[in-house]
This record gives C-alpha cells, sequence and structure tokens, in this order.
C-alpha cells in the first residue's frame, strides 16, 4: 500500500535511466499508510513513548519516597522530643537519689553520734535504774527520768527517718534504673528512625536524579522523533515533486498521441468522453492485471502519525509472491526500475484512449519479464508479483494515469 510520492521516467531510455539514478540518489523513503512509517520515525516515536512511560513511573516514585521521608522526619522529631524528656527525667531522678543519699548520710551520722554519745555516758536503761536507786528526792528523779526518755525518743524518731529515708532512696534508684531503660529504648527507637530517615533521603536523591535524567531522555527522544518526521516529510516533498513533474510529462506524452490520432477519432472519442461527464467509470477496457482480491482502493487517506490527508494513489491487490502479472492492455513499456517506495515498477504507455492519454504502471515487483521499448499485448506476463519498495506483504500496487494525472483504476477495470 502506498501514496503517490514517486516518479515515472521519461519516454527516451537514456533520459529514463538518468532520471531513475537521481530519483535513487535522491529519494531515500517515501510516506507510509496507516499501519505504516519509516523505520527511524517508528523507532523515535516508540522511545519517546517508552521514556514517557519510564518518567511517569520515576516521579510516581519520587513522590511516594518524598512522603515516606515526610512521615521519617515528623517522627524524627516527636522522638527526639521524647528522649529529651526521659534524658530529663533521668536527670532528675538521678539528682533526686543524690539529695536521697546526702540525707541519708547524714542521718546516718546523726545515729552515729547518738550512738557515740551513749557508747560515753552509758547505757541510758540502766542509767534510768541507777537514778532510781540512788536517787533520794522525788522531784529529781523524775526530771532525770524525763531526759532518758527524751534521748530514747529521739533515738527512735531517728531511727525511724532513716528507714523511711532508705525506703525512698530504693524507690530512687528503681526510679533511675527505670528512666535509664527509657532513656536507652528511645535512643534506639530514634537511632532506628535516624537510619529510616537516611535511607529515604538517598532514596529521594537517587529518584530526583533518575527523573532529571529521564526528562533529559525524554527530550532526546521528541527531539529524535521530531527530526524522524521532518525528514519523511521532506522526502515526501520532495516526491510530491517528483510525482508532479512525472504527471506534467505523461501530460505531454498524452498530447502528442492525442495530436497523432484521427482527427475523426479523437473528436468522437472526445465527445464521448464528454456526453459522460469527462471520466468513463467502469467501462472495462482495461482488464485485471492478477488474480486476487482488493486489499486496498484509491483514495485520499489520513496519515495517523503525520496528521495529513495524502493520496493513495491506486489499488492494492493481495496475491503471494511470484504470481504473474499480466498486461491490462497493449502498450509500449517506457521504464522498468527501481524506487525506493515503490519498489521494482513496470510503466506502461498504453497510448491514446477514449479521449485521454492512459499509462498504467505496476508495482513492488519481485522480478521482471519485460524491458524498456518492448511492445507488449493484453495479457501478456510482464512480471511478478513482489514485495519490494515501502510494502508490508506481498502485493500489486496498480496504477492508471489519464494525461499523466493518477486515477481510480477501478474506473478502467
Amino acid at each position: 500500500m502506498l501514496f503517490s510520492i514517486a516518479a515515472i521516467p521519461v519516454a527516451t531510455a537514456d533520459d529514463l535511466r538518468h532520471r531513475k539514478d537521481r530519483v535513487k540518489g535522491d529519494i531515500n523513503a517515501t510516506l507510509t499508510d496507516l499501519d505504516q512509517s519509516s523505520e527511524q520515525l517508528v523507532a523515535a516515536n516508540n522511545a519517546l513513548g517508552a521514556a514517557q512511560v519510564k518518567l511517569n513511573a520515576a516521579q510516581d516514585h519520587l513522590a511516594k519516597t518524598r512522603g515516606e521521608l515526610a512521615v521519617a522526619e515528623v517522627l524524627d522529631k516527636q522522638m527526639q522530643a521524647k528522649l529529651n524528656a526521659a534524658i530529663l527525667r533521668l536527670k532528675k531522678a538521678r539528682a533526686e537519689l543524690a539529695e536521697g543519699r546526702a540525707e541519708l548520710a547524714a542521718q546516718e551520722r546523726f545515729l552515729g553520734q547518738i550512738a557515740v554519745q551513749n557508747y560515753q555516758s552509758g547505757d541510758p536503761g540502766l542509767l534510768g535504774l541507777s537514778m532510781v536507786l540512788t536517787s533520794q528526792d522525788p522531784a529529781e528523779l523524775s526530771s532525770q527520768l524525763n531526759s532518758v526518755q527524751n534521748v530514747f525518743d529521739k533515738e527512735a524518731v531517728t531511727l525511724d527517718r532513716l528507714e523511711a529515708s532508705r525506703v525512698i532512696l530504693t524507690v530512687q534508684e528503681q526510679e533511675v534504673e527505670a528512666a535509664k531503660q527509657d532513656v536507652a529504648v528511645q535512643r534506639k527507637a530514634a537511632a532506628e528512625n535516624l537510619v529510616k530517615k537516611q535511607n529515604l533521603e538517598a532514596r529521594a536523591v537517587d529518584a530526583e536524579e533518575q527523573v532529571s535524567d529521564l526528562v533529559k531522555m525524554r527530550a532526546i527522544a521528541h527531539a529524535a522523533a521530531v527530526t524522524a518526521r521532518e525528514a519523511d516529510l521532506e522526502r515526501l516533498r520532495g516526491l510530491q515533486q517528483e510525482r508532479d513533474r512525472i504527471s506534467e510529462m505523461l501530460r505531454k506524452r498524452a498530447e502528442e498521441a492525442r495530436q497523432r490520432a484521427a482527427a475523426a477519432a479523437a473528436a468522437a472519442a472526445v465527445a464521448a468522453a464528454a456526453s459522460q461527464g469527462g471520466t468513463l467509470k467502469s467501462n472495462g477496457f482495461l482488464d485485471y492485471p492478477v488474480d486476487g482480491y482488493v486489499t486496498s482502493s484509491y483514495g485520499m487517506r489520513f496519515h495517523p502519525i503525520y496528521k495529513q490527508w495524502a493520496l493513495h494513489d491506486g489499488t492494492d491487490f493481495g496475491a503471494a509472491c511470484g504470481t504473474p502479472i499480466r498486461a491490462s492492455a497493449a502498450g509500449e513499456v517506457i521504464a522498468t526500475y527501481y524506487n525506493t517506495g515503490y519498489g521494482n515498477r513496470v510503466i506502461v504507455d498504453n497510448g491514446f484512449r477514449r479521449g485521454v492519454g492512459l499509462g498504467t504502471a505496476y508495482n513492488h515487483l519481485s522480478a521482471f519479464s519485460t524491458y524498456e521499448g518492448e511492445r507488449v499485448k493484453r495479457g501478456e506476463i510482464i512480471g511478478y508479483v513482489g514485495n519490494t519498495g515501502f510494502s508490508t506483504g506481498c502485493h500489486l500496487h496498480f496504477m492508471v494515469f489519464e494525461n499523466g494525472v493518477a486515477v481510480n483504476p477501478m474506473f478502467w477495470l
């Protein structure tokens, strides 16, 4: 399947070879149909699409990583606050423990002093008994006994306070130990979250670098796609100019044939054509060139990549490679050559028919069985179906020209 963008050579063999060589040198590619495009453009568009997919995935990964990092940073602040509170608690508990120990030491020293005094003055209990045995004055005895009782009371109070202080000290020691354990737990949790945060930060950096690289890759792929598209469009413009040039040559050739035809026959043919609106539709003048079915018709097509309308300038017949191709009508073979777009092709001048200069072209052939300058008969084998040039499979791209202008072949078949 092909658009009308290739060349038909002039009548003389030397000029045909000259133009054929020039076409081969100047034209390297052609516009394809809905299911075709140049390899460069397809590859560039595929690369661009792949780059965009990777970029979207990388951006999603980066957004997710940044979200996890934000959560880790908030948790880090919370854990740091808990750790600071635990450290303050530990400091306070240690300070209270130090005060308790100092208080206990003071009480122990005071009790020690009492013990020393008792040792120096004797046992208070025995001292009371001695007073009872030796005292003569009851009032004096009562006073002395009260002093001894005061000593006992003071010692008992001191002992009670000492015992209470020891209990409080034990509690304070337990609080210090609990605070130390809390600090250790908070430090471990903070350290683990710190490691997680650092890993997330590294992942975020890697993801940002990947996104940056993919943005550059997408830009490169886009530039390559644009370059390939512009190159194809430039080839298209050149080939369209070649088509116009060939159309003009065939128009002149048709005019010469018309002038050579008999005046009466030409007038009759022109009158017949005029009476039917110009182009004779489906008049059956041409035979089908190959045994096969129509796979693509003549007409304008919209290209999905280039976003342009272009002419599919012939009718495609599906047939296996090697199927014989026969001349649709008698005529002179004016060219057999290879074109980048049309592949191997045969051009036949079928003369002045029905008021117009008629020409036929057979494209994508696998091989020729005719040569330039040969006169062929209707139904004579001129080549074989192939897949040369811009083609996606074995088929014949059949073209019909009226005065050098490509028309719908079905009007003549």
